[in-house]
């Protein structure tokens, strides 16, 4: 009982005893119906107390888990994380050789490349004023892969590019990369429909149905972007389009005698049920919160 009162937060202990039942259970812990009946407690490693909880629910903010990162990951949300994307790599290695690709492993100090963003460069130590360039994409590679004879590639790869931070970028991220020869559209989206669908059924037990496809001209018809998210339903109406009122997505367009819209090659709407009667005012606050960060 003495060595039991000095022990605190995340101290390692052996404890030696008789396992019995419980006589408080609870079904939040696996242990739950049984405890221990000490009969010798050592300390093996004691512990400052941590900067933050080391639970699901956790009290450190991302500043200070960060800093102590390897508390961090002892969480089980964290590494319930990194098991998954193990698993994810694994599966998709399985499949993509599965359908007879070939895992190539290409170099990450390369010459610099014409791609959209930025160059990272690391400096030469044996060629003084040169520089590497760390590889936005494999891209190159696999191209001189498909001209050697390499039909099919793949690679589970770090890419860096150097540009701003935003919700969907940064500087260095992972990705499935592949390459194909003598192939044709379908069977690109053949391919990694189903993959995507394997890695679902294996990785999260889900069953994924076909994936519906649409051309480039509809999607930007009705959703003004190449990448819609299909759940949104305010879909995009032209109002001066004879296709639209046809199938009774749209209307017959009368001129009204504003010129903005009269001598329009399209007017756009989006029908927003319920909003009618919005004020201006919330019309106003709904506009400043499109605006935030």
């Amino acid at each position: 009982f003495e060595t039991a009162r000095s022990v605190g937060r995340e101290f390692v202990l052996q404890a030696t005893g008789t396992v019995i039942e419980r006589a408080s259970k609870t079904t939040k812990i696996p242990t739950g119906e049984i405890e221990i009946k000490v009969s010798a407690l050592k300390i093996l490693n004691a512990s400052k107390t941590p900067p933050f909880t080391i639970q699901d629910d956790t009290d450190g903010g991302d500043d200070l888990r960060m800093k102590y990162r390897y508390l961090d990951l002892r969480r089980n949300a964290v590494q319930k994380n990194l098991i998954f994307r193990s698993n994810l790599a694994v599966e998709t290695r399985k499949h993509l050789a599965g359908e007879g690709f070939i895992e190539v492993e290409t170099p990450n100090l390369i010459k610099s490349t014409p791609e959209g963003a930025r160059d990272f460069v690391v400096p030469s130590r044996m060629n003084k004023g040169q520089f590497y360039a760390l590889p936005q994409s494999p891209q190159t590679f696999k191209q001189i892969l498909m001209v050697a004879g390499f039909d099919k590639y793949f690679q589970i790869v770090k890419c860096f590019r150097d540009e701003d931070l935003r919700a969907d970028r940064q500087p260095e991220f992972t990705q499935i990369d592949c390459e194909m020869s003598f192939v044709h559209q379908e069977d690109i989206l053949n391919t990694f429909e189903g993959l995507t669908k394997y890695l679902f059924q294996q990785t999260l037990g889900m069953t994924l149905s076909d994936f519906p496809r649409m051309t480039y001209d509809e999607a930007m018809r009705r959703f003004g972007s190449d990448k819609p998210d299909l759940r949104f339903g305010m879909e995009f109406v032209d109002l001066k389009s004879p296709a639209d009122a046809e199938f009774g997505s749209g209307v017959d367009f009368v001129p009204v005698g504003f010129p903005v819209f009269d001598g329009a090659e399209s007017v756009i709407a989006i029908c927003a049920p319920g909003c009618a009667e919005y004020s201006r005012k919330q019309i106003d606050e709904l506009t400043e919160w499109v605006k935030r960060p």
